[in-house]
C-alpha cells in the first residue's frame, strides 16, 4: 500500500538534490547559522566612505576640480554623487580607500586629513564589516571663503 505522505504540487516538481531550500530545519533564532554569502559592491563601500568624509569639520568638498564641477551640475539637478572623490578596493574581508578632499582655509590640514582617515576607516568597519587596511587622503585644494561668490559686488561699488 502507498504511504500517506502529503506533498503539494510545487514540492513534487522540485528536484530533491538540487534544491537549496529543501534542507532539514535547524535551530531558528539569532544563534542559527545560515548558509550563504554576502557580497558588498564597491559602490556601497565608496558611498559609506564619502558620507563619512563629508562629516568631518574642515572638509569643504570631495574630488578634484573636474569632479567638483560635474558635482555642481549634479547638485543643481538634485542628483548628488556621494562617491565623488572616493576610490575603493574591496576584497572578501578587507577594504582600502583613496579620498580626495578640499580643505577649508584656516582648518589645520594634517588634523583634517587624520580625522577623515579615522572617520572613513571607522565607518567602513562599523557599517560594512570589512577590515580597513589603508585610507589615503589626498588634499587637492584649499577653499577660501568668497572664492565661490560670482556676484562680485566690489565692481559695482567702484563704478558709479
Amino acid at each position: 500500500m502507498a504511504e500517506n505522505v502529503s506533498t503539494t504540487p510545487a514540492a513534487q516538481n522540485v528536484p530533491q538534490a538540487a534544491s537549496r531550500v529543501n534542507r532539514p530545519l535547524g535551530a531558528r533564532g539569532q544563534d542559527a547559522h545560515t548558509e550563504g554569502k554576502t557580497t558588498i559592491a564597491e559602490g556601497v563601500v565608496a558611498k559609506v566612505a564619502g558620507i563619512a568624509a563629508r562629516e568631518v569639520a574642515g572638509v569643504y568638498a570631495l574630488g578634484g576640480g573636474g569632479a567638483r564641477a560635474l558635482g555642481a551640475i549634479r547638485d543643481a539637478i538634485n542628483a548628488t554623487d556621494l562617491t565623488q572623490g572616493v576610490k575603493v578596493e574591496v576584497g572578501e574581508t578587507q577594504a582600502a580607500a583613496d579620498i580626495t578632499i578640499v580643505v577649508e582655509y584656516g582648518a589645520p590640514i594634517q588634523e583634517v586629513a587624520d580625522q577623515v582617515r579615522g572617520r572613513v576607516a571607522g565607518a567602513i568597519n562599523r557599517l560594512v564589516g570589512l577590515e580597513v587596511v589603508e585610507v589615503n587622503v589626498d588634499v587637492n585644494d584649499v577653499h577660501i571663503p568668497g572664492d565661490d561668490n560670482n556676484d562680485d559686488d566690489s565692481n559695482e561699488k567702484r563704478v558709479q
